[in-house]
């Protein structure tokens, strides 16, 4: 994620060492071109997205870990922030915030049909917002350690019990990360 960084520095820097030329679209996309920058950052953007099936696939390698309140291990089990935030620092290389209200204050907020895999869902499950978190497989279903005495499983969020506690999708990017 810093080479990503560098390149918008580099674009940010270009663009006020010239504030007298406001270049176009087309001339930027040249510059950019020249300089190889944007081959590198549609790299970027495919290896992130690439990354978020990984997330899903590596996810699904956890179904069945016993769910364990403030766990964040497979050995020890998982809560449902410690499974997400697991999957992503593992998968990604991203760190997310502990618990699921902080993970949703720390990514950006998209709409419910907009939801790719690798995205979170939140549910209201204990009396207040984002108190449930998990992670969007794609077809309505999401992964996540439900509660105690319950295992890391999909499940989908039609079912009535998820449909009626649905807080909200958000979607990790390092530039919400870093605002945090």
């Amino acid at each position: 994620m810093s080479r990503w960084l560098c390149l918008l520095l580099l674009v940010c820097a270009t663009a006020h060492a010239a504030p007298d030329a406001t270049p176009s679209n087309d001339s930027m996309s040249r510059f950019l071109h020249e300089k190889a920058l944007l081959a590198q950052f549609e790299e970027m953007r495919s290896n992130v997205a690439g990354r978020t099936s990984d997330l899903v696939v590596s996810a699904m390698g956890f179904l069945g870990v016993p769910y364990r309140r403030g766990g964040n291990s497979a050995e020890t089990g998982f809560d449902c922030s410690g499974f997400v935030r697991a999957m992503y620092e593992q998968t990604v290389g991203l760190i997310l915030p502990r618990n699921a209200a902080q993970q949703a204050k720390a990514t950006e907020v998209i709409d419910k049909q907009d939801l790719q895999p690798g995205d979170l869902v939140f549910f209201n499950t204990m009396r207040r917002t984002f108190s449930h978190v998990g992670i969007y497989v794609g077809e309505g279903k999401f992964i996540h350690a439900p509660r105690s005495g319950s295992q890391v499983r999909v499940e989908s969020m039609d079912e009535s019990y998820w449909r009626l506690r649905f807080n909200g999708a958000r979607r990790v990017t390092p530039e919400a990360l870093a605002r945090q």
